[in-house]
């Protein structure tokens, strides 16, 4: 890359994989690029998305499009998140996240399933079906443009977000008790009904209503499993006041 190339950039900071990992983790549908296997074109398609609880992107996608065919050829590929809002779509913050995608199967499948389903409930009526799959991609980098003269190259450890061991366990017990029991509480982080608490990571959770998607960030993360339920009172009892 040659100097004029690198001088655009900005170093990267707190703020920027802050910033990166919040675009990814917002993201409800993404623009998914792949190698066309007859050509080497690039060719890109609208999927839906979520982040696992480490961060990397999942789609689920059917044997029977045309990027499924290419991923099982070359597993290379990029995910484009950030939607543009009013005025300038340019002028809004977006990244693209490259790496290799690989199928999710067994136990790993199940788990993800349930997460999925959770932001997007309406694909229940396809999940199962014999020629969807899960893809998960592994993030090698990323370029994220967060607004006019704000250009930034990250890596993997700036996009990954720590799993404390046996949090993948406790998320999907954590979620189902707070819709059982506490959806009061729900509702005051959310401020205002009709919201569900789609899924938890160590470093926030996120709420969803419809197509909605609203992020609260844990600050400072979780650096252990058990600090979950303390977090999530400390959270509601805030959000009451």
């Amino acid at each position: 890359m040659s100097e004029k190339q690198t001088s655009v950039l900005r170093e990267t900071d707190g703020g920027a994989r802050l910033q990166a990992r919040g675009l990814m983790r917002g993201a409800r549908s993404a623009a998914l690029a792949v190698l066309e296997p007859e050509t080497g074109h690039p060719l890109s398609s609208r999927v839906q998305m979520i982040c696992d609880l480490s961060g990397a992107p999942v789609f689920l996608i059917s044997r029977l499009s045309a990027h499924f065919g290419a991923l099982e050829a070359d597993p290379r590929c990029s995910v484009l998140c950030g939607e543009p809002g009013r005025g300038d779509p340019l002028a809004h913050p977006r990244i693209t996240v490259a790496g290799n995608a690989e199928i999710v199967e067994g136990d790993a499948r199940a788990a993800l399933r349930d997460r999925y389903l959770r932001y997007h409930p309406k694909a229940a009526l396809y999940a199962d079906f014999g020629d969807f799959a899960f893809w998960r991609l592994a993030p090698a980098r990323a370029r994220l443009n967060g607004g006019f003269g704000r250009a930034y190259a990250l890596d993997a450890v700036d996009l990954a977000t720590p799993v404390p061991e046996g949090l993948g366990a406790l998320e999907p017990e954590a979620v189902a008790h707070m819709a059982a029991d506490h959806q009061d509480a729900v509702d005051a982080m959310a401020a205002g009904p009709g919201w569900h608490l789609a899924g938890l990571d160590a470093g926030g959770l996120d709420l969803a209503k419809g197509d909605d998607l609203r992020r609260i960030a844990f600050d400072p993360p979780l650096s252990q499993a058990r600090d979950l339920r303390p977090r999530l009172i400390q959270l509601a009892r805030e959000a009451r006041q």
